[in-house]
């Protein structure tokens, strides 16, 4: 199981790594700040489609198959990186990074529990979700770091640390048995591309795990794309490796905030979703006053909110299905969080034509604000609904 999470975790890193980079790109190639947006979102436009079709269709042709491919999807998508010289090119390279782990993701979670025993599943679960959230603040640290100490072609050096670390994961994916397709003699059924949410689950589905994951990925999205302009332009500090460093805390924060023993499942989900909400505003509140201490807290609460929430619903979509349901269940349960990357993110960026910054996360975190209400209203009759089933 270690070997296929330190896969996950570079493949994480990597799909985060040209975080920091954004104001360099914006600055090198004079992109207004809808357009590094959309340099954000298309990694997300990428991936949904992917991870969608993949995760029908990944076990038919071969789990290991897809991973080995996906690595080197986004090897080839580091290599456009290195090798830009035009804006078009650095969309190209997003792009292709977003289905190279769609697809990952797509398979990542079906490979892992294939390596583990029945009764460890809950745990290869939990802390596949941890090894995401940890990756995905990885990366934006190492970039930040580079950018700013070691300083020598800013737009290159980082993503030589990244080929590295995709080297490493494909010789450890190698090590690892392969579980593909089915034997010829037992061809598997065709698998209809398709959510897959049964029906005696649906509703609870979209409710406590559809919802919940697609604000923590809305307002964590958010925090992805703008940080590094935020940083710069309103807290106005020219470190480089902050925003890096503030996204590791906001996902690794959220990582170390999942292995708290405290609450149960439902009040952490509450307590979670809440303090997503409340974090997101006190990022809103340092832009108002300027304050770095202010941001750093706001990142704090928004990262124990967002890693409760993310802990819970992914909890909730690996427990409530049958086994046999489960994978589906997992990656819908994925690509309702990545559609959080996409339409909002985008609507801050088109947002900003007209306001300011400040007032466009306004406009998001009341959006956000509704899912919160709804969810912390509809988790009453959910409580009972769970309560019953646990005692099953």
């Amino acid at each position: 199981m270690i070997r296929m999470l330190w896969v996950i975790l570079m493949m994480s890193s990597g799909a985060t790594f040209i975080t920091p980079l954004f104001p360099v790109y914006g600055e090198h190639y004079h992109l207004t700040s809808l357009q590094i947006t959309v340099l954000f979102a298309v990694y997300a436009a990428a991936l949904l489609p992917a991870l969608l079709i993949v995760g029908a269709k990944g076990s038919e042709w071969g789990l290991k198959r897809v991973l080995r491919a996906s690595v080197w999807l986004s090897v080839a998508s580091t290599l456009l990186f290195l090798a830009s010289f035009d804006a078009w090119m650095v969309y190209a390279a997003r792009l292709l990074e977003g289905i190279a782990y769609g697809a990952f993701t797509g398979s990542a979670v079906a490979f892992l529990l294939k390596q583990v025993s029945p009764n460890k599943m809950g745990s290869a679960i939990k802390l596949s979700g941890v090894t995401i959230s940890v990756g995905f603040g990885v990366g934006p640290a190492i970039a930040g770091l580079v950018l700013q100490y070691l300083g020598v072609r800013p737009l290159h050096m980082p993503f030589w640390f990244l080929l590295a670390m995709l080297a490493s994961a494909l010789v450890v994916l190698e090590t690892l048995p392969g579980h593909d397709a089915a034997s010829p003699s037992k061809p598997a059924k065709s698998s209809t591309i398709s959510l897959g949410i049964p029906a005696d689950i649906r509703s609870h589905f979209w409710s406590m795990i559809a919802l919940p994951v697609f604000t923590v990925f809305t307002l964590h999205g958010i925090a992805f794309s703008l940080i590094p302009s935020f940083a710069k332009n309103v807290i106005h500090t020219s470190n480089l490796s902050v925003s890096g460093l503030l996204i590791l805390l906001l996902l690794g924060g959220g990582a170390v905030a999942q292995f708290s023993p405290w609450p149960s499942p439902i009040l952490r989900m509450r307590l979670g979703i809440l303090f997503l909400a409340i974090g997101s505003w006190g990022i809103v509140a340092s832009g108002h006053t300027g304050s770095l201490p202010l941001l750093w807290a706001a990142i704090l609460i928004q990262a124990v909110g967002g890693g409760w929430t993310f802990q819970v619903a992914l909890r909730l979509a690996g427990h409530l299905p049958r086994p046999e349901e489960r994978h589906r269940v997992i990656s819908a349960f994925y690509l309702c969080g990545y559609s959080g990357f996409i339409v909002p993110v985008v609507g801050v960026g088109v947002l900003t034509q007209f306001l300011n910054l400040t007032a466009s996360l306004v406009v998001l975190n009341l959006f956000a604000a509704a899912i919160v209400i709804y969810v912390l209203a509809y988790s009453a009759a959910f409580q009972r609904f769970y309560s019953k089933a646990a005692a099953v």
